[in-house]
Parts: C-alpha cells; structure tokens; sequence
C-alpha cells in the first residue's frame, strides 16, 4: 500500500490518526502512555503561556517513536532509535523551523542539561537515563558551544523541560483533537 506523504492538508489528520491508533500504547515504561505524555506537554506549555509554536512542539516532540523506521523505543534498547530525528522529519514539510528544531534537538537539550546542569540528572526517570546512554551521554564542552548556537536554543531547552514533566499519571489535559484546530492554524501560516 502507498502512503501518502504528508502536507499542508492531511497532515493533521495523520498526526490525529496516529494518536488515535497508537497513542494509549505505552511510554517507555513511565507511568503514563505515549499520548498522555505528549498531550501533557501541551498542557504544560500552556500553562507556562507559552506561544502556539511551542504548544504544538511540545504536543508533536516525541511523535517520531511512531514514524521512525526503527519501531519505537524499548527498555531493553541497545541503540539508539533516533526519534527525534525521524519526527522532524516528518514535520518539515508542514511546520516551520521553531517547530522542527524543537522535536529534532529535544535529546541533545537532555544531553545538554546533564552536562550543563549538575542537579539535572538526578532528576530524570530510569527510562530516559537508559536512553541517555543510547543517545550519546553528556555533551562535550565542543558539543554544548555548538548546541547553544541554534537560533531556538531556548525554545528548545523549554520544550525538553515540559518533556520531562509529563510524566504524571492521572493528569488532566485536553485531547488531541482539542489542539487540532491550532496545529492546522499554523501548518496554514506556515505554508502561506
């Protein structure tokens, strides 16, 4: 079977689709499932103030456990499954920069906390010290330079705090469909 590729048009409804099929599946071993996680991101961002851009990065950030060609992210990992990579991907067609940046760089913003933050490590779940491991541990101190360069470091460094902190079972949040009409507002401004 063809799969259409994304755009302006059905890449919202895909984003719903796959919440819808694969959301309640489990969030690597964390007390939530994979939607809850993302859509309390969302949430969060929302109760900081945070603009659309950085609602809907934090709502789409780890979208790319699902569209990865490497299957979503197990305990037992022995490698990386990059999904970060693999959902800016996806996005980048659709929305812009602020958006991608902050999906393809939300590891690398772990990485850089550990070695930038002496407290921040302790305060991270097994799961995502596991994955730490997978993705590179700590940055180099070329590695931190570098990262602080991007145009949306900060951005980014908030959407990875959000990740972190939606990890809280029983959280109320809205549904994906509730940030539906948002998202499409800014795949529609994106494409104009």
């Amino acid at each position: 079977m063809t799969q259409i590729p994304p755009n302006k048009t059905n890449i919202v409804s895909i984003l719903g689709d796959i919440f819808a099929r694969r959301g309640a599946e489990s969030y690597l071993g964390e007390p939530v499932s994979m939607a809850e996680h993302m859509l309390q991101g969302a949430r969060l961002a929302e109760q900081d103030s945070a603009p659309d851009e950085l609602v809907a990065a934090a709502l789409l950030h780890d979208i790319g456990h699902y569209t990865g060609e490497f299957g979503i992210y197990s305990p037992e990992d022995t490698e990386d499954r990059y999904h970060d990579a693999t959902g800016a991907e996806m996005l980048k067609s659709c929305f812009p920069r602020i958006i991608t940046d902050c999906v393809r760089f939300h590891v690398a913003a772990k990485r850089y906390l550990c070695a930038t933050d002496p407290g921040y490590l302790d305060q991270l779940s097994a799961a995502s010290i596991h994955s730490l491991s997978l993705q590179g541990g700590p940055m180099t101190a070329k590695e931190v330079a570098e990262f602080e360069t991007n145009p949306f470091f900060g951005e980014i460094i908030m959407v990875r705090k959000w990740d972190d902190a939606g990890k809280i079972a029983g959280m109320k949040t809205k549904t994906f469909n509730d940030y539906s009409g948002l998202l499409q507002k800014i795949v529609d401004a994106h494409a104009a």
